[in-house]
């Protein structure tokens, strides 16, 4: 599931969200929509200024809510201005829930320890199957797909899917549309969006000299995904389980393949 992270501008942005690289935002649906002043959100990013003891006199905040594709939240500070940008899946949360965007937004601009209780209040929110389903809406609506078919110059994604579904899913997973990343990316090989129902894969790997089990390692990882959706565990949003973790070495080549990506990268 693709949340994002927050954004933090110091006068110039450090780096994109978490998912830009890979599944840009379309106008298309968002087009009419306009950012909207959430109500109490200065003074919530006030309290929890004081909360974590950020030093120094309090920015004048200024915060909306964005009609972002996915769950992010922005923060831009310059000079004695702050503006706090949040992602509208938070329009109607409860006001601990934005008091918790706005202690997780600060702690990453001020580089302030987030209590415990505010940062669990807000992964809890985030993996709530109502916000899922809203975010799916969301992402159907105003996300789109920069991806080259399934079928590669080198590897068709679809029939090793096919194949790995049946022979470690007993051909029960259900098949997302499968695609290669339109450009080729630096860090990730690949990716599962359950908004989009969508499995990409680097471009990277469709290339003649890359082996067929590293890309179907790639591939039966996000086919996990698919399998073992996101959820809260011990306080914490658990993407990749012990279960799924036991299950990722069933593949038969996955010691191989890591060896080859390791030395790829």
């Amino acid at each position: 599931m693709i949340l994002g992270f927050p954004t933090i501008d110091r006068a110039q942005p450090i780096g994109p969200a978490h998912a830009s690289s890979r599944i840009k935002r379309s106008n298309r649906g968002a087009r009419d929509a306009h950012p909207t002043a959430v109500p109490g959100g200065a003074l919530a990013f006030q309290r929890m200024f004081t909360r974590l003891g950020c030093q120094g006199r309090p920015p004048q905040f200024a915060v909306e809510f964005y009609p972002y594709a996915n769950l992010s939240h922005t923060i831009r500070l310059r000079d004695d201005h702050a503006t706090a940008r949040l992602s509208d899946v938070l329009r109607g949360a409860p006001l601990d829930v934005l008091e918790a965007t706005a202690a997780v937004l600060l702690g990453r601009l001020y580089n302030k320890r987030v209590p415990h209780e505010l940062a669990d209040r807000y992964r809890h929110f985030c993996a709530a199957p109502s916000t899922e389903r809203r975010i799916r809406r969301l992402r159907q609506d105003r996300a789109r797909r920069p991806t080259l078919p399934a079928r590669g110059r080198t590897h068709d994604l679809a029939p090793l899917f096919a194949e790995l579904n049946a022979r470690y899913f007993d051909g029960g997973l259900h098949q997302p549309a499968l695609a290669w990343s339109a450009r080729i990316w630096r860090r990730q090989l690949g990716c599962f969006d359950p908004g989009l129902d969508l499995i990409v894969i680097n471009a990277r790997l469709d290339r003649p000299g890359t082996p067929q089990y590293v890309v179907e390692s790639i591939l039966f990882h996000e086919m996990l995904h698919v399998k073992h959706p996101l959820r809260v565990a011990r306080c914490a949003l658990e993407i990749h389980s012990s279960e799924f973790r036991r299950e990722e070495k069933r593949y038969a080549h996955y010691e191989r393949a890591r060896q080859y990506l390791k030395h790829m990268r």
